[in-house]
């Protein structure tokens, strides 16, 4: 058919690795995709990529963009080509996240408490000081089980040889999850049969995994404890997700006005009086969950919660306070942490990350902004970012000016030329970068990761920024045996 043109023509770039061709050559894990495609026509792509937009119109998977003057409310942009990661591949990535996470979840326990890493100089003293997400009102406070990093989304990339590295860690209210239920979902309309033949390793039982964790935090020793889904509400840009989880789950999907405080205890407010919450999955940020302590304008939160959440009466996933563990500025220091409370060595490798507080590594990456990207220590969604390949000099001059006047706000790294795969754009296959962001959910019974995650794609040609905001799309991510 005409698709094996598809394949014949389909262009990656000479130094780049991509993950489906090497050298003319199909990689082993995509043949079977390959053969599937040779038995459509180009017009049969094109109508599966209409039914999957369709799809998604019908399903309302939409994201928010605050910034777009066209409408804020946009259809997640969906590639029908899933993105395969091989059985062997998977387990070396697996274990280096369930490293991360032990040691993150140590740091994370330490640093509120004994703050013995500090003592022992491995991180500097004020480099914890002046993280704006560093809590001093959540000190002391015990968690249960001492698992601070319930649910993580953990990003990584592969570089120019294939090497997998991790770009960041999303500890806080980490987002993205329905979306990688849901392209699976689609992508079962659109291939069925390639999916079973493939071997193709589950993932909708993330909600099962995701609800069952939640019950497990809970308090109180009761066989059935109340967990709900604490959202900011409809103007989140997630909301979709806060609600798709709580159907998902079975469980009350929650505002902070649904909630009352009495004796050091969360209640819900219900038809049929009060019901008391032992555990709350939210997706609120730290700042805006307590008005009495944190900020006193914030009408998202519940006044007096993080008195019961101190007093131990309920739980909160993930715990207050992680931001101080996601800091780009702290995440130079993770594998520092893995060899201090691990003795181990990184399975996953950090990419190499530049200080802008050190004197050094500011004038080298100066002299080399044109090669680096300058990444603000606390801000998300590709925003206040800097590509200095793509930079004006008018902007790398206004970065180095910001940086001069706070080093402590900024990291830099080298740019990574991230992999490619194949995506169906215009009726071509397209090499376009990509990242992916496993899920993992800890819990009293250890770290398990749903195989896969979400792959985001730069759909711009040569772009390297991955976010819905910027731009980006999604795919499917096959973990097959």
């Amino acid at each position: 058919m005409d698709s094996e043109l598809l394949i014949q023509n389909y262009q990656t770039g000479s130094a780049l690795f991509d993950e489906m061709q090497n050298s003319g050559q199909i990689r082993l894990p995509y043949q079977k995709l390959v053969e599937e495609l040779s038995q459509h026509s180009i017009a049969d792509l094109h109508l599966k990529h209409k039914l999957a937009g369709d799809l998604f119109m019908s399903q309302g998977i939409t994201f928010t963009v605050y910034s777009d003057d066209a409408g804020i409310e946009r259809i997640f942009p969906f590639d029908i080509l899933p993105r395969i990661i091989t059985a062997a591949e998977w387990a070396h990535v697996e274990k280096g996240i369930q490293q991360r996470l032990r040691a993150l979840n140590l740091f994370l326990k330490d640093i509120y408490h004994q703050q013995q890493i500090i003592k022992d100089k491995i991180i500097p003293a004020e480099l914890i000081a002046s993280c704006p997400h560093f809590l001093h009102e959540v000190a002391g406070i015990k968690v249960p089980h001492d698992i601070y990093v319930h649910i993580s989304g953990i990003d990584l990339i592969r570089g120019e040889d294939g090497t997998f590295y991790i770009l960041e860690d999303n500890l806080r209210t980490p987002s993205g999850v329905s979306y990688m239920l849901e392209n699976r979902e689609v992508t079962k309309r659109l291939f069925p049969d390639l999916l079973s033949n493939a071997n193709v390793r589950m993932v909708n039982n993330y909600p099962l995994m995701l609800h069952n964790n939640l019950m497990a935090l809970s308090p109180r020793p009761v066989s059935n404890p109340t967990v709900v889904l604490l959202t900011p509400g409809i103007y989140n840009s997630a909301y979709y997700e806060h609600t798709f989880l709580a159907r998902q789950m079975g469980i009350q999907l929650v505002e902070g006005r649904d909630l009352v405080i009495d004796n050091h205890k969360v209640y819900m407010k219900t038809t049929s009086g009060l019901q008391q919450v032992d555990v709350i999955y939210r997706r609120i940020d730290d700042e805006f969950m307590d008005p009495l302590l944190f900020r006193p304008d914030s009408m998202l939160g519940v006044p007096g919660i993080m008195g019961a959440y101190r007093k131990g009466t309920v739980a909160l996933a993930n715990a207050v306070g992680n931001g101080v563990a996601d800091d780009k500025a702290v995440y130079a220091y993770v594998p520092a942490m893995i060899k201090y409370y691990l003795n181990e060595e990184p399975i996953l490798p950090n990419v190499p990350t530049y200080q802008m507080s050190n004197d050094d590594e500011r004038n080298y990456v100066f002299d080399n902004m044109h090669k680096m990207v300058v990444k603000r220590t606390n801000q998300s969604g590709g925003y206040g970012m800097l590509m200095g390949n793509k930079a004006t000099e008018e902007e790398m001059r206004l970065f180095k000016e910001a940086i001069e006047k706070s080093p402590r706000e900024f990291i830099a790294q080298p740019i990574i030329q991230l992999s490619t795969v194949p995506c169906f754009i215009d009726g071509e296959l397209k090499a376009r970068h990509v990242d992916l962001r496993p899920y993992a959910l800890c819990g009293p019974d250890g770290i398990k990761i749903v195989p896969g995650g979400l792959t985001r794609v730069a759909l711009k040609e040569g772009s390297l920024v991955v976010n819905s905001s910027q731009g980006g799309g999604s795919k499917d991510t096959w973990v097959i045996d």
